[in-house]
């Protein structure tokens, strides 16, 4: 059984896609942009303030979808320039205190909207 999940939370696909999925005791997490859900424009400042954004919006949607960030089993990090690294990974671990999830980063030559950072999650739901 598969279900969708959406959440004002948590910016609007703005494509053929779904904000999350649930599906055999998993929730699926699209990938998460730093765009603020209340203005649909991305935030300004640096890669600490996207980062925390695309968190918070990761958060809105595993909450939709019956989880929550401590049940996150695998995150894939795509950042624009791995140079920021650790910034982003300073953020992160403030998200992810105990028993981070599984991980991949990776650089990608561009992100949609001319974000630095995106984010998606795999986690346990029950």
């Amino acid at each position: 059984m598969r279900k969708t999940v959406r959440t004002d939370k948590a910016p609007a696909a703005i494509g053929p896609y779904s904000q999350g999925i649930l599906c055999g005791g998993f929730l699926f997490c699209s990938g998460q942009i730093p765009l603020d859900p209340g203005t649909g424009k991305m935030v300004e400042g640096g890669i600490d303030v996207q980062t925390e954004r695309v968190l918070r919006n990761l958060e809105a949607v595993l909450a939709a979808g019956g989880s929550s960030l401590a049940a996150v089993v695998k995150t894939t990090v795509y950042l624009a320039d791995l140079g920021d690294f650790p910034a982003m990974n300073a953020v992160y671990g403030r998200f992810f205190p105990a028993e981070a999830p599984a991980r991949a980063t990776v650089q990608a030559a561009k992100l949609p909207a001319g974000a630095r950072v995106e984010i998606d999650a795999i986690a346990s739901v029950g």
